[in-house]
C-alpha cells in the first residue's frame, strides 16, 4: 500500500497531513529517508516517523445510535456530554466520522480507519445520508421540490439529492453533502422550524435494532462493503403516479382504428354496421344536397319578369328566375325584402316600382 495511506492508517495523521510529513524527510523505512509519495509500504519493512516507529492499528468501525443532547466532541469546555461518553475507554481514541449536531439524533461511525472516513464524508464518493425530518408546519410537493433545486444558506449553496414526503409533518431528505446545520437551515429559509432530525441511514447501513445510545462494532465484510459503488446509494423515494393516469383525455385525438369484431357488431344489439350509403348525410352534405334541390325547383325561364306576380311559394315579385330566393328548408325563413341566409354574402335585388298612376318621390 501508498505509504500516505499506511499513515493514515496507523493514526499519524490524514492522507493529506501524512504527505506533507513524507515531503519533509521525516519519514524513514527501514532506515532510508523517503520523500517519494508513490513508495509502496511492504507488509515487513520497518517505518519510523520523527524517530518513533509506527505500525497499523487494528481497525475498528463503531456504529452508534446518538441520543439527542450529545455533542461530537472528545471535550467539551462547557461540560456537555459527547458520544466519547456513551463508550469504552479502549475506543476513546476513535474519531467520529462526520458530525451530528446537539438536537439531532441517529446514526454516527467512529473508527481509525481514514480511508473510511474519507469514503463517506467526501460528497466525490457518492455516500449517502438520508434523514427523517419532522418540522411544524404542513408541507406540500412544492417544498420537496425546492429541497432538491437547492438554494443559498449561509453556510453556502446547500441541495439535496432527493427529498419526499412520508405525511404531512414528515419528509426524507437524501444529502451528499456536509454543511453544518445544513437540513435545518433549507428548512428555516423555506419558513419551516425543524421538530426532530434523524439521520437513519449511511450508505448501505440503516438504523435497525440499535437503541438510543447504544453501539456495537462491524465486522470486516460489513466495512468492505463501504468502499463499493453500488452500496452506498439507499431506497429510491416512492414512484410518482404517472401523467396519464391524471391526465384528461383529449378528445380531439383521432380514435384509435376499430377492430374486425367492432365491425360486425355495432350497436346495442349486435346488429350490422350500417354501410356508408345508409348512414345519415353529414352537415355539408345536407346543405349540398338542398343548394341542388333549390336550383332543380327553379320553374321560371330565364330573363326579367315586368308583369303580374306570379302565383307560387317559390317565387320572388321583380326578380330574375336565376336570381328568385327559394324558400329555405329550415324553420325561421326570410322575407322578401330580408338578406338571405346563406354563405354568399350577395345582397337582395332591390325592388321596382309599382306599376299605376302613382306619383313618384322626388329626389333632391
Amino acid at each position: 500500500m501508498r505509504l500516505n495511506r499506511y499513515l493514515s492508517q496507523c493514526g499519524v495523521a490524514s492522507r493529506r497531513g501524512a504527505e506533507e510529513i513524507i515531503l519533509g524527510g521525516r519519514v524513514s523505512i527501514n532506515g532510508h529517508v523517503i520523500t517519494e509519495l508513490a513508495t509502496q509500504v511492504q507488509p515487513d519493512d520497518k517505518v519510523v516517523v520523527d524517530g518513533s516507529p509506527v505500525r497499523t492499528e487494528q481497525p475498528i468501525v463503531i456504529v452508534m445510535n446518538k441520543p439527542k443532547g450529545y455533542i461530537c466532541s472528545r471535550g467539551d469546555t462547557h461540560e456537555r456530554m459527547t458520544i466519547y461518553d456513551l463508550l469504552p475507554l479502549k475506543f476513546q481514541t476513535l474519531h467520529h466520522v462526520g458530525r451530528l449536531d446537539k438536537d439531532s439524533e441517529g446514526l454516527i461511525l467512529l473508527t481509525n480507519r481514514g480511508d473510511l472516513s474519507h469514503r463517506i464524508i467526501h460528497p466525490s464518493q457518492g455516500a449517502e445520508k438520508e434523514y427523517e425530518v419532522v418540522v411544524d408546519q404542513a408541507m406540500t410537493i412544492d417544498t420537496m421540490g425546492k429541497m432538491a433545486k437547492g438554494m443559498l444558506t449561509e453556510e453556502g449553496y446547500a441541495r439535496a439529492e432527493r427529498a419526499w414526503l412520508d405525511g404531512a409533518y414528515k419528509a426524507h431528505v437524501v444529502l451528499k453533502q456536509g454543511l453544518k446545520r445544513q437540513i435545518r437551515l433549507m428548512f428555516y429559509h423555506l419558513g419551516y422550524e425543524v421538530v426532530r432530525l434523524t439521520r437513519i441511514r449511511i450508505g448501505w447501513l440503516q438504523l435497525r435494532g440499535l437503541s438510543k445510545g447504544s453501539w456495537k462494532e462491524l465486522t470486516p465484510t460489513e466495512v468492505e462493503r463501504f468502499f463499493k459503488a453500488e452500496a452506498q446509494k439507499g431506497r429510491e423515494p416512492p414512484p410518482k403516479m404517472p401523467k396519464s393516469a391524471t391526465k384528461r383525455p383529449n378528445r380531439y385525438a383521432p380514435a384509435s382504428p376499430r377492430t374486425e369484431s367492432q365491425d360486425d357488431s355495432w350497436g346495442d344489439e349486435g346488429e350490422s354496421r350500417p354501410q356508408q350509403s345508409e348512414r345519415a348525410p353529414g352537415r355539408r352534405a345536407r346543405k349540398t344536397a338542398a343548394a341542388k334541390r333549390a336550383a332543380g325547383s327553379s320553374s321560371f325561364s330565364e330573363g326579367k319578369s315586368w308583369g303580374p306576380k306570379p302565383t307560387g311559394s317559390g317565387s320572388s315579385f321583380g326578380k330574375p328566375a336565376s336570381k328568385r330566393a327559394f324558400k329555405r328548408p329550415r324553420s325561421g325563413e326570410t322575407g322578401p325584402d330580408e338578406r338571405p341566409r346563406g354563405r354568399s354574402g350577395s345582397k337582395p335585388a332591390r325592388r321596382p316600382a309599382p306599376q299605376g298612376d302613382r306619383p313618384r318621390r322626388r329626389t333632391r
